[in-house]
């Protein structure tokens, strides 16, 4: 790799080439990554390793030369694949044994998620683990048959080295192809087999279910710190998401959980204290040092969960922190597109952790005498708290603060602000980390969804304005001419058709979207999206998704049932999608797609549940009926705007809005339960009815707020 440190920068060095007088292996300074589009992919495309994209060309050299096949699987802002590049793959010594024993092959995983979690499972199933960079060794047919992730060059400290492993490989493959077989064969039987147990025809117990979900959660937390279990420690948005809903169903306990949590996180260093937004995980228990990624979707689903926080109690702490993220995901993350881009890496300057890192000299040299109070409230010290700097923290009750030490609640408020803005300027003149400038669909639905939820919530127009940008975006520039969605952007539109969870997330977001603007086309659009999604993953005979097309690749094998992660369930997402669409159309034959989209966790759902809560979710939801709310009269007005936020500040259960076209004036009727309410025109009319209906689920519990 170039000797800058700025990869950022080297990236973009690399993308402004000009290819075409470039030979197909790329020529002497490059290998054939220099004509990807991805960034992760053009990070690499110096190596001495003479590395392919996964295509035919790669497969067909594999089986001419009967080469067995190293497949190579990370992402841009992956720390440890940086560090095993540099270690190895930009080794002379490693390249010149991987180019002679090996066909080797690099992948984006969020370029192609179906690789990744086919081969994950294979590395889940061989070593009852996984992680990035996921090395996977396998035949020229695809068939795998070792699995390991980060490797030194060489052996340390009892961990094997890459160039020991290679070795072997190369000899096994060579002289023991029986061996080789034998593998391959008990990794496919493996992983059919745990396939078939999650078949199920018993319909699982969805309150045992719930209360063991509740039960193991309980075990979990850390009722100090908040979070779930111990290092690392991961944000899970999807556990307080489904705690939040828990709460509103008469739990306090469960909401209690799902509310500290955010705060503790919100007070901590997994939390950016000056631009906002929320890094990928923890090292410790204590939210202190992070993991410095900073993720799109954890953006998107911890906005999301805010926004959920906030209907459930009125605290204003998390309307702030919504905004706080979006705030940040607007100004670092979104493209001149109008979509979003994918990430920014945990390094700069070849420092995991850098860009945000801060000696108290420095600050106080940037805030002079306001640097005092700003130490303080931020618990900076001259020893530091992390390698001897600072990572910003505020571990202070705002009210606590200001009392021990005398100040004005205003006042210190103000002076905190504008250190922030100080700092943050100050900040900006670094190295930034490189950012990962590529478009993905299915991340881009769930941004889409929480800028739309939050701007009607919160009455902020120009929220709703930015997920139309992103979503008209999405639907004009990555599209093929026949109308497939693709699954990513970068310098132009990629080749590699969405996915389920592309279609599942971005129709949701755009369900959001007609929901927050009330604008018929965006619901048009969703229901072309989930006629598509209907067509391409839905098998005719047994009704049963796939996460892939039937019309693009096919991995070896199907693998376990698709689960929460990082990212929500697919299938979850589009048993939603279809539910929504159902009561919103009034079209119930799309109630039996939303139920059969959730069988294939029947019996994982009941030994796993903490895997699927966006199934069980879903399972206590799709036999019954919504709330519905229907707006009646011209919908794009100042009026029906406000009557629409007023709807959307409560948590209402199981809401789903419809607008009658038909000329008259406005009102909004609601209906639930077999109860039909009488129509209100104004806030002030529908605030009153909400309240004397009970159908507001706001808990007025008081919480502690964290934030000056």
């Amino acid at each position: 790799m170039n000797s800058s440190n700025d990869i950022a920068a080297y990236v973009a060095s690399l993308m402004a080439i000009d290819k075409t007088t470039l030979p197909a292996d790329g020529g002497e300074r490059f290998n054939r990554l220099i004509f990807a589009r991805s960034p992760y992919l053009l990070q690499h495309a110096e190596n001495p390793v003479q590395w392919y994209e996964w295509g035919p060309a790669a497969f067909d050299r594999a089986r001419k030369e009967s080469l067995p096949i190293l497949l190579s699987i990370g992402y841009a802002t992956c720390h440890w694949c940086h560090v095993m590049a540099h270690e190895s793959f930009g080794d002379d010594e490693v390249a010149a044994l991987l180019n002679r024993h090996f066909v080797c092959i690099k992948v984006d995983r969020e370029e192609r998620p179906d690789i990744d979690d086919f081969y994950m499972a294979v590395s889940q199933t061989l070593t009852g683990s996984g992680g990035w960079p996921l090395n996977i060794f396998m035949t020229p047919e695809k068939r795998p048959f070792m699995a390991v992730t980060y490797l030194p060059k060489r052996g340390r400290g009892g961990m094997s080295g890459l160039m020991e492993l290679l070795a072997n490989i190369a000899t096994l493959w060579r002289q023991r192809p029986d061996m080789i077989e034998r593998n391959c064969q008990g990794i496919m039987e493996a992983l059919e087999g745990a396939r078939g147990l999650q078949r199920s025809e018993i319909a699982p117990d969805i309150r045992l279910v719930t209360e063991k979900s509740l039960q193991q959660l309980r075990e979990l937390y850390d009722p100090k710190n908040g979070g779930f279990g111990t290092a690392p420690k991961f944000p899970m948005p999807i556990y307080l998401s489904w705690l939040i809903d828990q709460g509103l169903s008469n739990n306090p306990a469960a909401l209690d959980m799902a509310l500290h949590t955010v705060r503790q996180m919100r007070a901590g260093g997994i939390w950016d204290q000056l631009g906002g937004g929320l890094h990928r995980y923890s090292v410790d228990e204590f939210w202190l040092a992070p993991h410095f990624e900073k993720m799109l979707y954890d953006q998107a689903m911890l906005a999301h969960v805010a926004v959920e926080a906030f209907k459930a109690t009125g605290d204003p702490l998390y309307r702030a922190i919504t905004e706080d993220i979006l705030t940040f995901a607007s100004r670092e993350l979104h493209a001149t597109e109008g979509a979003f881009c994918s990430a920014l890496d945990a390094d700069s300057e070849g420092v995991e952790g850098k860009f945000y890192l801060w000696d108290k000299s420095e600050i106080d040299a940037c805030l002079g005498p306001d640097a005092e109070l700003f130490c303080r409230y931020h618990a900076v010290t001259d020893e530091g708290n992390f390698e001897g700097q600072n990572i910003l923290t505020a571990p202070f009750v705002p009210g606590e603060f200001c009392s021990r030490y005398g100040l004005d609640l205003k006042e210190a408020d103000e002076l905190l602000n504008r250190c922030r803005v100080k700092l943050l300027e100050q900040r900006e003149r670094r190295i930034r980390p490189l950012r990962d400038d590529k478009i993905i669909t299915s991340w881009n639905g769930l941004i889409i969804g929480a800028l739309a939820t939050a701007g009607i919530t919160f009455n902020k127009p120009e929220y709703i304005a930015a997920a139309s940008r992103a979503a008209s975006f999405i639907i004009c520039s990555l599209r093929r001419t026949d109308g497939r969605l693709l699954r990513s952007y970068l310098n132009g539109a990629g080749d590699v058709p969405a996915f389920l969870e592309d279609y599942a997330f971005l129709t949701g977001g755009l369900l959001d979207l007609y929901e927050a603007a009330l604008d018929q086309n965006w619901l048009v659009e969703a229901r072309s999206l989930a006629k598509d999604m209907l067509r391409l993953f839905r098998d005719p005979d047994s009704g049963e998704f796939t996460l892939t097309g039937h019309d693009a690749e096919q991995m070896p094998g199907r693998v376990s049932s698709d689960h929460d992660g990082v990212t929500p369930s697919a299938l979850a997402r589009t048993a939603h999608t279809l539910y929504r669409l159902a009561w919103i159309d009034n079209r119930t034959e799309l109630l039996d797609p939303a139920r059969k989209a959730l069988d294939g966790f029947r019996s994982d759902i009941q030994h796993n549940p903490l895997g699927h809560l966006g199934a069980l979710q879903m399972l206590t939801r799709v036999d019954s009926d919504p709330t519905i709310a229907t707006f009646a009269g011209n919908t794009d007005s100042p009026e029906t705007f406000a009557l629409n936020a007023v709807l959307h500040k409560y948590a209402i259960n199981n809401l789903v809005v419809r607008c009658d076209k038909r000329p008259s004036p406005l009102s909004l009727s609601l209906c639930a339960a077999g109860i039909c309410y009488p129509a209100v025109a104004t806030g002030d009319e529908l605030e009153r009815l909400l309240q004397q209906s009970g159908l507001s689920r706001r808990n007025q519990q008081k919480q502690p707020t964290m934030e000056l």
